[in-house]
């Protein structure tokens, strides 16, 4: 099976910038799901993130029970990156850690040289939270579940959210979870079909990128402060990140549910950014968003010296 798709820039960066779905049919075969392994600083960024705040970034809506949906993310995971997860009649066995949680949560174990930190995290745990904690360490997606019935998210666990609040959105409907977008309009007339269409058989897929100053992957706003931006171009480009996200559905029909996912990616902009014709799409994207998507992004201070940086960039 191919590596999960990266991001497609041609695809994502467009001119007039607008707020849409940009749903796009995933093709057959496509990797949805890759492995977190404990170099990465990904691992390390959630790993920080449930040792100290695990309530933040795994929820579940009062009486929703996520296990079904869950047991199928395991099977997912074994095809599409055998050696990271595995399945097992009483529970799953995190491979990369060496980590094995009871379904319920109720009991786990370590196999020799299993990860000491992940395994201290996973104790300090309620039981109902372990499950999800062992996939948000062996999985860099981070995950929610969709339930067409509700038109809600009932289940997530994300430690790596782009300035959003997990809490804020479990167990709210499409609307509310989307009521603060700027320029939203687009998205919530579509929302209802939208809940509907991922939960079918079909796998879909979206790219969603912004410009920020800060480096990080976890953009939670309680545990990051705002960074202010540099004024100069020159300034700016040095300190300017591109993060991007390649979203996925893995549908779960039987269920009406479909499995969300979210890879994250953060590199330097000047590093991003190669190609003249690159720099000409993003600057056609960024000179046309809106007032309001520049102030939700909080790119209105650094839009006009991005965009002079941009300009140089390709002109040369």
């Amino acid at each position: 099976m191919p590596p999960p798709t990266s991001f497609d820039f041609d695809a994502a960066v467009k001119a007039p910038f607008r707020m849409q779905p940009g749903l796009r049919r995933l093709q057959p075969g496509s990797r949805q799901l890759s492995a977190l392994t404990p170099d990465s600083p990904a691992f390390a960024e959630k790993l920080a993130v449930l040792s100290t705040a695990p309530d933040e970034a795994l929820l579940r809506a009062d009486g929703f029970d996520p296990l079904p949906a869950l047991r199928a993310l395991v099977e997912e995971a074994a095809i599409q990156c055998p050696g990271v997860l595995e399945a097992s009649a009483d529970g799953a066995f995190g491979l990369a850690i060496g980590w094995h949680v009871h379904w319920n949560g109720s009991a786990l174990h370590g196999v020799p040289g299993a990860h000491e930190r992940a395994g201290a995290c996973l104790v300090a745990l309620p039981a109902a939270q372990r499950l999800a904690a062992l996939l948000s360490l062996s999985l860099h997606e981070d995950l929610a579940i969709v339930d067409a019935v509700s038109a809600t998210l009932p289940w997530l666990a994300v430690c790596l959210p782009s300035h959003w609040a997990p809490r804020d959105k479990v167990g709210r409907s499409f609307a509310a979870v989307h009521g603060p977008v700027a320029d939203n309009a687009t998205l919530l007339a579509a929302g209802e079909h939208l809940v509907r269409l991922v939960c079918q058989p079909q796998r879909w897929e979206r790219f969603v990128w912004t410009i920020t100053p800060h480096a990080g992957l976890d953009r939670h706003p309680q545990r990051h402060a705002t960074v202010s931006w540099a004024r100069l171009p020159g300034e700016i480009a040095s300190q300017a990140h591109w993060r991007t996200e390649h979203q996925t559905f893995i549908p779960l029909p039987s269920l009406q549910q479909a499995l969300f996912t979210i890879h994250v990616d953060v590199q330097p902009l000047v590093e991003a950014i190669a190609t003249p014709e690159q720099a000409e799409s993003l600057h056609a994207a960024l000179s046309t968003m809106s007032d309001a998507v520049l102030a939700y992004r909080g790119l209105g201070p650094a839009r006009d010296p991005l965009l002079a940086w941009l300009a140089e960039r390709a002109a040369a």
